[in-house]
């Protein structure tokens, strides 16, 4: 279904694919990408007094996490099925962007020391990304705030600039790999470029993210490029529904202390809980032998576990 649960789904997946495939990058992973070396042509941000704010002399270099690869390498591998036609299509187009957005908007940049005796008369400075930790913990913040939506007939301007993300993927020096995703001839960088998508098709892939979403409510604002919509309300999570496969909470363990999603108040979805003690057999003890075994004792504990009713 359209709801915001399926939109979370959609938006963490296509964060994850860009995410590791930017890091593989740089790892040296990848065969068809590599590090992002189109920072190096640029010149620092300088502020008023004309150095760079918070530091001292600095200049790019190291290796920064190819972005501009994993990004597109995550729209022509996630959204391959999303034809942007109908309304579910545009709602799923829309989470996957998002989730890349936030990857893309949440590097940083590190930086590391150069001089004599741990002196830092010289800083050479990467791009890196963000843990997918922190990327998670942003898209669920998104998750509790997102728009429900309609279709508009309106197009906006994708959320991403696509000269930037092209030249930041084609300024490495590669090697061409033909067979590889993302290989080609002409810029073995690019993903977009390979053999079974070719240059004729781009422009209707990125038309794709032409469109702009209203929100169901008129007295609301429309959503942004980083935020989650969906199309209606959650089913019901309480009870067993095997069509939408949904296994209800029946049965499930709870915490009868917990004010979160685990505790029992929510999770029985005010039905109640059953509060029992049981003997229940656990690994104790456990030592190391040389080499290479842990062995352990099992021992009996007594437990008050509470199920949902």
């Amino acid at each position: 279904t359209g709801c915001r649960e399926t939109a979370f789904i959609y938006a963490i997946t296509s964060a994850a694919v860009t995410h590791s495939v930017a890091r593989a990058c740089s790892e040296g992973s990848i065969e068809s990408c590599t590090c992002d070396y189109s920072h190096h042509n640029r010149e620092p941000q300088m502020n008023n007094m004309g150095t760079v704010a918070g530091v001292g002399d600095w200049e790019w270099g190291g290796c920064s996490d190819n972005i501009g690869f994993g990004f597109k390498f995550s729209r022509d591998f996630v959204d391959t099925g999303e034809r942007g036609r109908t309304l579910r299509e545009k709602m799923n187009l829309h989470n996957n962007e998002a989730g890349r957005a936030h990857v893309q908007a949440e590097m940083r940049q590190e930086c590391k020391c150069h001089g004599m005796s741990g002196s830092c008369t010289m800083k050479t400075c990467w791009m890196r990304l963000n843990s997918f930790r922190t990327i998670g913990d942003i898209l669920k913040d998104r998750f509790d705030g997102a728009s429900r939506v309609m279709v508009s007939n309106s197009l906006r301007s994708t959320s991403v600039n696509e000269n930037t993300l092209t030249n930041r993927a084609g300024s490495a020096n590669l090697k061409t790999n033909t067979n590889s995703v993302g290989g080609s001839a002409n810029s073995p960088n690019s993903v977009l470029s390979n053999s079974i998508h070719a240059r004729g098709h781009q422009q209707k892939r990125v038309n794709r993210y032409n469109f702009q979403l209203k929100p169901y409510n008129p007295e609301h604002k429309p959503p942004g490029a980083k935020d989650l919509v969906y199309l209606e309300p959650s089913p019901g999570f309480c009870e067993r529904n095997p069509r939408l496969g949904i296994q209800g909470t029946h049965g499930r363990q709870c915490n009868d202390t917990s004010i979160g999603v685990d505790g029992c108040d929510l999770m029985c979805c005010g039905r109640g809980y059953r509060t029992q003690e049981v003997i229940v057999v656990e690994r104790c003890s456990c030592t190391f032998h040389w080499c290479c075994e842990v062995k352990c004792k099992l021992c009996r504990a007594k437990k008050i576990i509470h199920t949902c009713l």
